[in-house]
């Protein structure tokens, strides 16, 4: 049995113990300090609910940040995983100070233009980068959420509501890659169920039809003779033009059009010695990709190529009705994580024959490397790495091989084997850069096999060579 004396020197370590305890959660739990968010001018507003976002979810990374105008210390400590060129810095530092304008005040004229400006934004993106994750999305979440919260049901997702908006908010809030800390009476009450309106699916044809009869109406209300297909000074012509039914003029100026817009290539299936610069490849954008509906291994992916309008195989894109995209399947449902689809630039094969895959038609194809396998060994088994053009490529950009110089032909013909020839030659070096080694292609001059290994280029005003992000020695197809 204990002594009194005994029981106290016990009491006395066990409170010095819980002492110690405490310290060390106080130490590591510690409130991070306050950070810069003063406006523009200097002015003290309100609190602002980045901060408390910041405080909750990110503690630890944003320990000891003083200022969020330190975009570099920002992301990294933020999002450590992800990496960002300096272009996408600039356009983080530019969403942080633009998001400034979403918070609630008195003038709602301006943050309804703001919001309507970040809804067109949002029709082609997952986050405001395109599918990377940043502390631009979280400065918009938080400042931009307390006013979404007091729209009705017809404000969110009515015939003139922001369902992108909406869409996007409720993804920051609950997606993983965000990993934010919101108690289920803080997040944003959004009912996938309460849709008040549906965009009716967008038919390319029936658009191309309307801006077709557009054209000719306005031709004949403003009496220009050039668009009717009526040459000046000549009235007889124009009498007959006068009793040509309307359809058949509009059809002879869309003929007319196409040809101007879209000039015909030389022809792939004539004879011509074989070259690489044959094919024709591109910076692409992805707008949009989805699992296939119909094949558990592919994704259908919607891509910007550059594309004049009324080109052959190419649709308008239902996110903003303007923007000139094809349709592409590609075999990475499993290989490569459909959110780093989203919003990627990539390098496309633009004049393969299209081809249907279980009910839709690929119009191109996106270039990928992978391991260079054993004969008889599964060579779609993984990993596969998307093709990256240089943060310079412009979309639509040209991608050719350097020294390679040639004309782009129109569709290859599937029985001349010119894209299955030259891509024997494609694969990437110890850089990890996409090169063409012409020794491996059967089909060249001895003279043609003796060059160097060619890095592919992307053209444009400074020029860069495509990559991908760690494999050497792959194959690229």
């Amino acid at each position: 049995m204990e002594s009194g004396t005994q029981q106290s020197e016990r009491l006395r370590d066990t409170m010095s113990r819980y002492k110690q305890i405490i310290y060390h959660l106080l130490a590591t739990f510690r409130a991070p300090p306050k950070l810069n968010m003063t406006s523009s001018t200097g002015a003290q507003g309100p609190p602002d609910p980045l901060l408390n976002l910041l405080s909750t979810s990110f503690a630890p990374a944003i320990r000891n940040i003083s200022d969020l105008s330190d975009v570099s210390e920002l992301c990294s400590n933020a999002f450590p995983t992800v990496i960002y060129n300096e272009s996408e810095k600039q356009e983080v530092q530019q969403w942080l100070s633009k998001s400034t304008g979403y918070l609630q005040g008195p003038n709602k004229t301006k943050l309804n233009e703001a919001v309507t400006s970040l809804n067109q934004h949002l029709s082609s993106r997952t986050t405001l980068l395109g599918s990377k994750p940043s502390p631009a999305d979280l400065a918009v979440y938080a400042r931009l959420a307390p006013s979404v919260r007091n729209w009705t049901s017809k404000e969110q997702t009515g015939e003139e509501g922001h369902h992108h908006v909406v869409r996007y908010l409720d993804f920051v809030q609950n997606s993983s890659i965000f990993g934010l800390t919101l108690q289920k009476a803080d997040k944003l009450d959004i009912d996938s169920n309460d849709v008040q309106f549906i965009p009716k699916a967008f038919d390319a044809k029936q658009e191309k039809d309307r801006k077709k009869k557009e054209r000719a109406s306005m031709a004949i209300l403003e009496g220009d003779t050039k668009k009717l297909g009526i040459h000046a000074g000549k009235e007889r012509t124009a009498d007959v033009s006068d009793k040509v039914p309307l359809v058949q003029r509009e059809k002879s100026e869309k003929k007319s059009s196409k040809s101007s817009k879209n000039p015909k290539q030389p022809s792939a299936s004539v004879d011509v010695p074989l070259t690489p610069s044959l094919i024709d490849l591109r910076v692409g954008h992805i707008l949009k990709a989805t699992t296939h509906p119909n094949a558990d291994s592919l994704y259908v992916s919607t891509i910007a190529c550059g594309d004049p309008p009324d080109s052959d195989n190419t649709t308008i894109y239902e996110g903003d009705g303007r923007t000139v995209v094809r349709t592409v399947c590609s075999g990475l449902n499993g290989l490569i994580p459909l959110d780093e689809m989203q919003g990627r630039r990539v390098i496309v094969v633009c004049n393969l024959k299209p081809v249907t895959m279980r009910g839709v038609k690929s119009a191109a194809m996106v270039l990928a490397a992978s391991p260079r396998t054993e004969a008889g060994v599964d060579s779609h088994a993984g990993p596969v790495e998307l093709v990256t053009p240089p943060d310079s490529a412009l979309v639509g950009a040209r991608v050719k091989f350097e020294g390679w110089d040639g004309e782009v032909r129109g569709l290859l013909n599937p029985k001349k084997k010119i894209w299955e020839s030259c891509q024997v030659g494609f694969t990437t070096n110890s850089k990890r850069e996409v090169i063409f080694e012409a020794a491996k292609v059967e089909g060249l001059t001895e003279e043609e096999k003796g060059r160097q290994p060619a890095p592919l280029i992307a053209e444009g005003p400074t020029s860069g060579v495509c990559t991908v992000k760690s494999l050497e020695g792959a194959v690229v197809r």
